[in-house]
């Protein structure tokens, strides 16, 4: 899997482009088909069905299923509500009141982000404070917070502040699940 562009004709630009490189051996992908249908949930509770371009190395022959960048791994709901909740955490905000400020989402699944993301906080805050200083090496140390999953958080922000100030404007989430690779709740290895 790989996270590439905001929205499906985007995807699909860049891929009929030539643009999209295999993570694999760096060659060139071309289009293979489509992945399964799948529903993701936004904010609000809306749900969106869509279906995600699959692609093939034209060296290699590995195949990449292509999500949006506004998507994590094996999750349904959007990045944005997501990390609505993760900030809210972050902010010390109990579990119980973080998952009533998330409409259309179930305790349990907000709890679940929650102890996920804190499980796999220190990675993510080694991985976004590593990025934040690789594309800002003038960086000042980035602030700690009050727990590791306020410092994962914090870090995941400063890396989105540097990403804007050398390429232009970011969505901090979205570049959150493109610079983790779309593992930041990852339940099989840290990003």
């Amino acid at each position: 899997m790989r996270i590439v562009g905001i929205n499906g004709p985007e995807v699909e630009r860049a891929l009929v482009a030539g643009e999209l490189d295999c993570p694999c051996c760096g060659h060139r992908l071309v289009p293979w088909g489509w992945g399964g249908w799948r529903s993701v949930r936004l904010w609000g509770g809306v749900e969106e069905r869509r279906r995600p371009r699959r692609s093939r190395c034209s060296s290699c022959r590995v195949t990449h299923v292509l999500l949006w960048a506004d998507t994590l791994l094996r999750r349904r709901d959007g990045v944005w509500v997501i990390g609505a909740a993760l900030t809210a955490r972050a902010r010390g905000m109990s579990i119980g009141k973080v998952a009533a400020a998330v409409p259309g989402v179930a305790f349990s699944t907000v709890r679940g982000w929650v102890r996920r993301f804190a499980v796999n906080a220190e990675g993510v805050r080694v991985r976004f404070t590593v990025l934040a200083h690789d594309l800002d090496p003038l960086l000042a140390p980035v602030r700690p917070a009050a727990s590791t999953v306020g410092d994962a958080v914090e870090a995941i922000g400063v890396a989105a502040q540097a990403a804007a100030r050398r390429l232009g404007p970011v969505d901090a989430w979205s570049f959150a699940a493109s610079g983790s690779g779309g593992r930041l709740l990852a339940n099989t290895g840290c990003p």
